[in-house]
């Protein structure tokens, strides 16, 4: 089990679990009226209550295309998991990724989860962990940073592409195209240790995400994942997912290791 216990007033606790055992993450996060004064507001639209009109029109960039930028909220139980509304019978599992899968999600090997030892969650999980994300635009190069473990993301929208042996990394290396008001992402290089979800879907090194960002209305991101990896996959997949955009606020510094108390409370297995 892995839960984030509040955000934004007094203590935030993220709850770890871990071959049955469970530890918490005590980071100190006071309200951001504590930690900036007059914080801007520009661009948020307001309705006829003086409140922020989640519902209104996406905003748009100078040049006219969609602007993504903002801070967002993901929807926790695509982190929990990913298959969630499709269902984990329609993920095209091979038969030792189903394995792997069950001695994950029954906590027999739950304890091998890498954010769980502060390592990162990887893509696409790091967009649905339970903590806020920016997303920070310009015309050649999208940033997404992450409240999660202080992590970030370059996308380069200068049409660089892809090298031919790319250095396994935990978020890979991303390029991005826009097709209409959508950002297209493509993400390869990624070094098969994350998990795709808190449920354990595996990954292994050939596995390649396609990320496709939308903003349908100045509250909502909609984010389309394609899951392609021959390894544990008979055939790519895709699943839609979802954040809020949040207002008054701004990510917050995330040590994991600073109060890590998970790792005494694993066995002698772990070293």
């Amino acid at each position: 089990m892995q839960i984030l216990i509040g955000r934004g007033k007094g203590i935030r606790t993220w709850i770890r679990g871990a071959a049955g055992a469970v530890a918490g993450l005590l980071l100190l996060a006071m309200p951001v009226s504590a930690q900036w004064k007059n914080l801007p507001t520009d661009g948020v639209p307001l309705g006829p209550d003086g409140k922020p009109n989640m519902s209104a029109p996406a905003p748009r960039t100078s040049d006219g295309k969609a602007d993504l930028s903002g801070i967002y909220m993901p929807n926790m139980k695509y982190f929990r998991n990913l298959a969630a509304d499709i269902g984990l019978e329609n993920v095209p599992m091979t038969d030792e990724a189903r394995k792997i899968h069950k001695l994950r999600e029954d906590g027999t090997r739950g304890w091998e989860e890498p954010d769980a030892h502060c390592l990162p969650q990887g893509v696409p999980k790091i967009n649905m962990a339970p903590v806020p994300f920016k997303i920070v635009q310009t015309d050649k190069l999208v940033v997404l940073v992450y409240e999660a473990f202080n992590l970030w993301r370059q996308v380069h929208l200068d049409g660089r592409e892809f090298a031919d042996d790319l250095n396994p990394s935990w978020l890979g290396f991303s390029k991005g195209r826009w097709e209409g008001d959508t950002l297209v992402v493509e993400t390869r290089g990624i070094n098969g240790k994350q998990w795709l979800d808190h449920g354990g879907l595996p990954t292994s090194d050939k596995l390649t995400v396609i990320e496709r960002f939308r903003r349908p209305n100045f509250g909502q991101l909609e984010i389309e994942l394609t899951i392609t990896d021959p390894t544990y996959y008979t055939k790519p997949w895709t699943v839609m997912t979802n954040a809020r955009r949040l207002v008054g606020t701004e990510l917050f510094e995330f040590i994991c290791n600073e109060n890590e108390k998970s790792r005494q409370h694993m066995g002698p297995h772990i070293k």
